[in-house]
């Protein structure tokens, strides 16, 4: 910059000066409207959208794949997208360090390599431009950060010429323009970059089609303690009232195929719920306890086993449940209580009582003579036993006599059918409900 231009620019600055507003208090003041603006946008934020809950971590869940911030994901993409290069794109030292070394050296180095005597963007069209495609490519990666390399070669060439070759070739073109000012127009620059940008765009839209998404069953959070209580009922019906009974009291496992009168602990008792922490109790939960039987039921043991925070709901209801130290809040009933004359129908009455005390053995992969009770056409049409099961308005069914204790024997002699649930029966409220269901023909909605 010569003398000449230093004194036109001072003489300006000077200028400014006298027509501007001080530091203190009045720059100070804006800052602070500004500051306190953002600050109450993040209180209502925070208050009305906040941030969802997620499960407990679990470090031995082995399927948990990690992922970084979302302000760091371009960086993760533009690595990946580096690394199908032939050849280079085996060092990733460089896509790693030395390209985001670069980038960061050249915006400290802006002010000490920029001598325009112009400050107005209308005179800074390459400047510009440049930050402009650098903004497009973090955006444009962070939209492709959920697509995987490697999953479709034509979508991989697709972003690697979206995001590689075009950023590099509008970067040469304009870092040649910037040390060779006059060449081109400031409307052949933005033309430029808007071809560039658009380009950008095109090769990022077409590729995020090309991608079919992976449905990812997210896991529901309870976050208060009766959410928690009622989470843990139903994981304890599903996963342990085969065993323990619906209750706990279970002291001798029946009708579990290689369990056969095994004798166990009640786990409602004093001797398991006062000697027996939470931890304790989760331990025994997620890694069972072969020598008596129980098999561990932890995701680090089966990919399909429960979480972290699944043991914890379990170990919630029953220390709410069972324990008399733990006074539990009001917890809704099983099912809405009957009116005089009301009609059970399956989604209101039934499904929450098999629910609770009978999928746990009457489910695929169970010894249940292929009676299943998952949903209610499976309650009306499976099992090799149908005949025996249920009848429309017929209560005196072998399905009723095995809910009350009795015993189905085949013509040899032969036990047929066990009494349900083989260790101990329903409440007597329940089978009066299932009686009523049945004589009025099993209506599955309150409609019918």
């Amino acid at each position: 910059m010569d003398n000449e231009t230093k004194n036109k620019i001072n003489k300006r600055y000077e200028q400014s000066l006298m027509h501007g507003e001080k530091f203190w208090p009045d720059s100070i003041f804006k800052d602070v409207i500004m500051a306190l603006g953002i600050f109450i946008l993040l209180v209502l934020l925070a208050t009305f959208l906040g941030v969802p809950n997620e499960p407990k971590a679990d470090p031995s869940d082995t399927s948990y794949h990690p992922t970084p911030e979302w302000y760091f994901l371009f960086l993760f993409k533009f690595l990946a997208l580096y690394g199908q290069i032939p050849v280079i794109g085996k060092i990733e030292w460089v896509a790693a360090i030395v390209i985001p070394g670069i980038f960061l050296l050249a915006f400290f180095a802006v002010p000490f390599l920029e001598r325009g005597e112009y400050r107005h963007y209308s005179k800074r069209a390459v400047p510009i431009a440049i930050m402009g495609i650098f903004t497009l490519s973090a955006v444009t990666l962070t939209m492709l950060s959920g697509i995987p390399t490697g999953e479709n070669p034509i979508g991989d060439i697709f972003q690697t010429v979206g995001q590689l070759v075009l950023p590099t070739l509008a970067y040469a073109v304009l870092l040649y323009l910037a040390f060779k000012p006059g060449k081109v127009t400031n409307r052949w620059i933005v033309s430029f970059t808007g071809v560039i940008a658009v380009l950008m765009l095109v090769f990022t839209i077409i590729p995020m089609n090309m991608h079919k998404p992976v449905v990812v069953e997210t896991e529901e959070v309870a976050t208060t303690l009766t959410e928690q209580i009622l989470a843990g009922q139903d994981l304890y019906a599903l996963n342990c009232v085969e065993c323990h009974g619906d209750d706990g009291s279970v002291t001798e496992i029946k009708g579990v195929e290689g369990l056969e009168g095994k004798a166990v602990m009640a786990i409602n008792s004093k001797d398991v719920l006062y000697t027996l922490n939470d931890a304790s109790l989760a331990e025994v939960i997620n890694y069972g306890r072969p020598e008596s039987g129980m098999n561990p039921f932890g995701i680090s043991y089966n990919p399909e086993g429960l979480s972290k925070s699944h043991i914890d709901y379990i170990v919630t209801f029953m220390r709410y449940t069972w324990d008399d130290r733990f006074e539990a809040p009001v917890i809704p009933p099983l099912y809405p209580p009957l009116a005089e004359g009301e009609i059970p129908n399956y989604d209101t009455h039934i499904q929450p009582i098999t629910k609770r005390y009978c999928i746990s053995c009457h489910r695929e992969g169970k010894e249940n003579n292929n009676y299943f009770m998952t949903s209610y056409e499976e309650i009306l049409n499976t099992g090799d036993n149908k005949p025996l099961t249920l009848s429309e308005g017929e209560t005196e069914t072998k399905f009723m006599q095995v809910i009350q204790g009795h015993q189905i024997m085949a013509a040899d002699g032969s036990l047929l059918i066990d009494q349900m649930p083989p260790s101990k029966l329903l409440p007597a409220d329940v089978i009066e409900v299932f009686r009523l269901w049945i004589e009025a023909g099993m209506p599955q909605s309150p409609a019918q």
